[in-house]
């Protein structure tokens, strides 16, 4: 087996030595042996592990990429193999909230509004029912002027069919991935003029964010076999 100081470890895989430690401590990495005056040593398996951690970290975030990688030294196979398909079904989901996102913001905001009564306007507990969200959701919503709604006499919120419909957007964007502070500035846009080529855009860059951690993720899976090869037993 190859003998790697912690420095080489570090420059080959794109961490610091201290990052290196770390991820040993932390169990990305096996256990390195030790020489007989206490320096690290280290081998094949240690920089494919962190190599796979990389990836896996750019795909589900550190903190998952850390229980898969450590799932592969310490767990039985089959729950390495549940982490990653959990992984995959969450980048999935994702995609799904995106496509409906995208379908929703598109058919919501073309709908027309004609004859509008009084009585057509909703509470924050009907609105929050019907979309199934909390009030106070809503009422975050109002202090951030996403969706800000009318007030009657006794200072209580109430949703005219048009606010009800922009409240039906953001909850469909948040849904998607979408900050709040770009919404923000995006809802007066949309609510003058119905610029939906930068909500599309957005979108696309949501997207186009997804594919990259789907991409990472199907690295950093193919590096955990690499891992194996280099002396995991199963």
């Amino acid at each position: 087996m190859s003998s790697l100081k912690t420095a080489e470890i570090a420059r080959r895989a794109g961490y610091s030595v201290q990052q290196v430690r770390n991820l040993e401590r932390d169990g990305v990495l096996p256990a390195a042996t030790r020489t007989a005056s206490g320096y690290r040593n280290y081998g094949e398996i240690h920089l494919r592990s962190a190599l796979a951690y990389r990836a896996l970290a750019t795909g589900v975030g550190p903190v998952e990429a850390k229980k898969i990688v450590r799932a592969l030294h310490q767990d039985p196979f089959p729950e390495v193999l549940a982490l990653l398909d959990a992984a995959h079904a969450g980048l999935d989901a994702e995609r799904a909230d995106l496509r409906e996102a995208r379908e929703a913001v598109r058919v919501i905001s073309g709908e027309p509004i004609e004859d509008v009564r009084g009585s057509d306007a909703m509470s924050v507990s009907e609105l929050g029912s019907a979309l199934g969200v909390r009030p106070s959701t809503l009422r975050h919503w109002d202090t951030e002027r996403l969706v800000v709604p009318d007030r009657d006499q006794r200072e209580t919120r109430r949703y005219t069919p048009s606010q009800v419909r922009d409240a039906r957007i953001v909850h469909q964007l948040r849904l998607a991935g979408y900050r709040v502070e770009p919404l923000r500035a995006l809802m007066p846009e949309l609510r003058r003029s119905r610029r939906l080529e930068d909500v599309a855009s957005a979108l696309a860059a949501r997207d186009a964010g997804i594919t990259a951690r789907s991409r990472a993720l199907f690295e950093g899976t193919a590096a955990l076999s690499l891992v194996l090869v280099s002396g995991k037993s199963r």
